[in-house]
């Protein structure tokens, strides 16, 4: 017997090349057996009153389908997902949502390469990689498989670029410019991003493109694209950092959206411009201003920080002072938005990782290959987005319905109309 080869005491003759993989398997196969017997239970406690005239339940238990094995991230690992019997003749049956049918790997298995690459490992150590965490098993996922997903992804982008957008319609939309370590004759390259709300309070990519450096012109170009797709609806709000180029292309493109400016990206610019020691006070001033429940007490609190802090001070609070009004405009929307309108962080949060692949990397990413692993990371991160909080006054934006300092402003009756013209 090899020494890399111990005997499984549950399954006599059995080997396993890891005896702590092994436990976690079985570890595995017990939890997946407990959810999903939780998940039957619960459609047999959903029909429960369904009886017949003797008082017989109609939705029972029917034994098993066949076993079927699934690979995961540990491994394969052997599952059987109970069926039941319907006597009422509705046709009700019980689909596993852990264990769908026709499941033969988890989406973990599928996104693991992506996840490798875009985490700093080369292509010549996935072998390595592949084999510690899906041991031998790993069938059809090869370190040479990564070139061949890298083409693909570049396909899946380019088609996705061409999509329609004739059916969609976005409330709200971020937008900024991600820059990377990429193989350029020009290094002031980046990538323009533009994520939207759908009225349904789904967050999802609009566009993911190159262009040079944060220019009018690849805004413009952007956005006339995306139009062109049929996305004839103005969105209600953008939201951005300073960026000049930006701002231009979208009055252009859409000159009823109202700017909203990144109170991230404000921070840090005024920030950037004062000494360690002041940089704690004027960060509690600052919060002061855009977490004040109404615009007048944000009006009032910006007003103190400038007086306070002008005169030692003045290029920071010149940077504060810029597009004031357009720092404030979240109150004219509902206070339940705000935390997500306040800020460009959708994006920010979703492209570290990228960078983090991009910093590992020791020679710069071709632009082709920074743009399709953007895409890729992107799609995977939008799958375990959330809801918009308070994605229900969504509908009332987009009809135009008046909010100020966040509340809704109800409409005068006629009555009081009447008395208001005498």
């Amino acid at each position: 017997m090899s020494k890399n080869k111990i005997i499984d005491l549950k399954k006599p003759g059995e080997f396993c090349e890891d005896p702590l993989t092994e436990l976690l398997r079985n570890g595995a196969r017990r939890l997946i057996a407990d959810a999903v017997q939780a998940e039957l239970q619960e459609l047999l406690n959903q029909y429960s009153g369904l009886r017949n005239e003797q008082g017989y339940l109609q939705v029972v238990r029917n034994g098993y389908l066949p076993e079927r094995e699934i690979l995961t991230g540990i491994g394969p690992i052997k599952v059987k997902v109970p069926k039941i019997r319907d006597k009422s003749g509705q046709g009700i049956k019980f689909n596993s949502a852990l264990l769908p049918p026709y499941l033969r790997k988890t989406r973990r298995v599928e996104d693991v390469l992506p996840w490798l690459y875009l985490k700093g490992i080369s292509t010549g150590d996935f072998q390595e990689a592949l084999h510690a965490l899906l041991g031998t098993e790993g069938k059809g996922l090869s370190a040479s498989t990564i070139s061949r997903l890298k083409g693909i992804w570049e396909q899946e982008h380019e088609t996705w670029n061409r999509r329609s957008l004739k059916n969609e319609r976005y409330v709200y939309i971020w937008a900024d410019g991600v820059y990377f370590n990429i193989r350029s004759d020009d290094a002031r390259q980046c990538i323009l991003v533009i994520i939207g709300v759908t009225e349904q309070g789904r967050k999802e990519f609009i566009a993911i493109e190159d262009g040079y450096r944060e220019s009018e012109q690849s805004w413009s170009e952007l956005l006339l694209r995306i139009k062109a797709q049929g996305l004839s609806h103005a969105p209600k709000l953008a939201v951005g950092d300073g960026a000049l180029g930006f701002w231009k292309a979208l009055s252009k493109a859409f000159p009823k959206t109202k700017q909203q400016r990144c109170w991230v990206h404000k921070t840090a610019n005024v920030l950037n411009k004062l000494p360690k020691a002041v940089q704690p006070k004027v960060k509690q001033a600052l919060h002061e201003i855009w977490m004040a429940p109404t615009r007048t007490d944000a009006y009032k609190a910006f007003d103190i920080a400038l007086s306070t802090y002008s005169a030692k001070y003045p290029k920071a609070m010149k940077c504060l002072e810029k597009d004031k009004d357009e720092m404030l405009a979240f109150y004219d929307f509902p206070a339940t938005h705000w935390q997500h309108i306040r800020t460009s962080n959708p994006i920010e949060s979703v492209f570290s990782t990228v960078r983090l692949r991009t910093n590992k990397t020791r020679g710069c990413v071709a632009r082709h290959t920074i743009l399709s692993m953007v895409y890729k990371l992107g799609q995977s991160a939008q799958k375990k987005w959330r809801k918009l909080r308070g994605f229900k006054l969504l509908g009332e934006v987009i009809r135009g319905v008046q909010f100020k300092d966040g509340e809704l402003v109800e409409p005068l009756i006629e009555d009081e109309i009447n008395r208001a013209v005498v």
